[in-house]
């Protein structure tokens, strides 16, 4: 089997009481022939997520997508944490920017973007049908959807924090 277990039927998010932030992060290679420009622009978003895997800071989960235009999808317990992260001296993001804003500024050769959400109870419909864990399902143990979360509007509305057999694993 490849990949993470998936889980067959309809699933939704628990988003507890706080809810999660959402985060939308990553660069774009505007000149890809710049390496000079680019590649420690490419070395920090993964010293980054290695600093995170070995740091508790708040980051629940990231996945990450390749392209000309990278996308790092992150959910962190706080926009608190996530503010405290990126001004951390000790962690690599700080150092990356400042370089970023020396050594690129606005010459338009590489970009770069992040934009952060608060998601909460109540604001969002989340449903995954056979899929693993993923995304908002993944954060938290995903939710099986019953009659009470079957619609979006039911889903949206849904505030109760789910019973324990009413969640799955998320292992395998």
């Amino acid at each position: 089997m490849f990949g993470p277990k998936v889980l067959p039927g309809r699933y939704t998010a628990d988003l507890g009481e706080e809810g999660v932030v959402l985060v939308l992060i990553g660069m774009r290679f505007n000149h890809w022939w710049r390496v000079d420009k680019w590649w420690f622009v490419f070395r920090a978003m993964f010293a980054s997520l290695r600093h995170l895997a070995t740091h508790e800071e708040g980051l629940l989960a990231n996945h990450t997508w390749f392209g000309r235009t990278t996308l790092m999808v992150q959910y962190w317990r706080s926009m608190e944490e996530l503010q405290a992260f990126a001004a951390n001296p000790d962690a690599p993001h700080l150092a990356a920017w400042r370089r970023y804003a020396r050594k690129i500024g606005d010459d338009g050769t590489v970009g770069a973007y992040h934009e952060a959400y608060r998601v909460r109870p109540g604001g969002t419909d989340v449903v995954y049908v056979n899929m693993p864990a993923f995304g908002l399902g993944g954060v938290n143990e995903p939710v099986k959807v019953d009659a009470g979360r079957n619609t979006a509007r039911q889903r949206v509305a849904y505030r109760s924090s789910p019973t324990s057999d009413d969640s799955v694993t998320s292992a395998g």
